[in-house]
């Protein structure tokens, strides 16, 4: 233990003398090229990695998509088209730069629903609720 403690401190003081010493650029420049080469490498492991990933997960959906059709057709099942429009829509939105402009039609009905408070709603809904009323009083009603 005090013979590793001993040369880790004796190592770091010789490489920083050697730095000193020898004094020549080309042990820097081999280095930075090696480092950089070492990045690359690096980087396209990284990059390999992850299309191997991809592409496992793509055959892995491939196969349960069969399965999920076999289900399909063995149980006379029609496939929800649905679903895959409802997943697709959230992928879109998240950006708020890229969403859709409203037109000013819905801007207006917006700002009309802002405007209106919880009492003045409350008063709309029982006034509706009223004229239904009246119109359904009237119609049993035969004037003569």
């Amino acid at each position: 233990m005090a013979a590793f403690i001993a040369k880790q401190m004796v190592g770091n003081q010789l490489s920083a003398v050697k730095g000193a010493v020898g004094g020549d650029g080309g042990d820097d420049a081999d280095d930075k090229e090696k480092a950089e080469e070492e990045e690359r490498e690096r980087q396209e492991a990284i990059r390999e990695a992850e299309e191997r990933r991809k592409e496992k997960h793509r055959r892995m959906e491939e196969e349960r998509e069969k399965m999920r059709q076999d289900i399909r057709d063995k149980y006379n099942i029609k496939k929800k088209e649905e679903v895959v429009e409802q997943q697709m829509m959230p992928q879109e939105e998240p950006n708020p730069l890229m969403r859709k402009k409203k037109t000013p039609e819905e801007l207006a009905a917006e700002a009309e629903q802002e405007e209106l408070d919880d009492f003045t709603k409350l008063k709309n809904q029982i006034e509706t609720q009223v004229n239904e009323l009246k119109t359904q009083i009237e119609g049993k009603c035969v004037m003569q």
